[in-house]
């Protein structure tokens, strides 16, 4: 019973590790449709309204930023979309890793560095999802076909001149 426990722990452990890591792009999204949905509320619109203009804002968000990260040519812009997308995910990683830690680790210090690698490597996760999960926008005069083999033709291929 107790190696039954052992492992469903084990398992639970890594489901959360899993949902955070896969969740930790939103971050950002959900900090912008909370703070939209909560000022609406204070504004009297009622909760069914301001869960509307949370989710809105939210999505807004998130495409907003997909859109801006993958049109933008400048490295420094794309820098500072990253970040917007990557600091509340690592606070986000600090504070559940810190939680976490209170389970097993006594140690006040040892809590900070499973806390501070925590953020660091789901920092960097959310950094490496929004730089995939976008697709370059095409700019006029770039075809959408293949680029040409910078070795040239392949060997055996026909070619025009024969």
């Amino acid at each position: 019973m107790i190696i039954i426990g052992i492992l469903l722990n084990i398992a639970g452990l890594g489901v959360v590790c899993w949902a955070l890591f896969t969740l930790a792009v939103y971050a950002l999204p959900f900090f912008v449709g909370m703070t939209a949905g909560m000022y609406t509320y204070r504004t009297g619109i009622g909760p069914i309204g301001a869960i509307a203009v949370g989710f809105v804002a939210g999505a807004f968000g998130l495409l907003a930023g997909r859109y801006l990260f993958s049109v933008t040519r400048s490295p420094a812009i794309r820098l500072v979309i990253a970040l917007l997308f990557a600091a509340p995910a690592a606070w986000a990683g600090y504070e559940v890793t810190f939680n976490l830690a209170h389970i097993g680790i006594s140690s006040e210090w040892w809590r900070e560095v499973f806390a501070l690698v925590g953020a660091v490597g789901i920092g960097f996760t959310a950094w490496a999802r929004v730089a995939i999960t976008t697709t370059p926008v095409l700019s006029e005069g770039v075809g959408a076909g293949s680029a040409p083999s910078p070795l040239g033709p392949r060997l055996g291929s026909v070619t025009p001149d024969g």
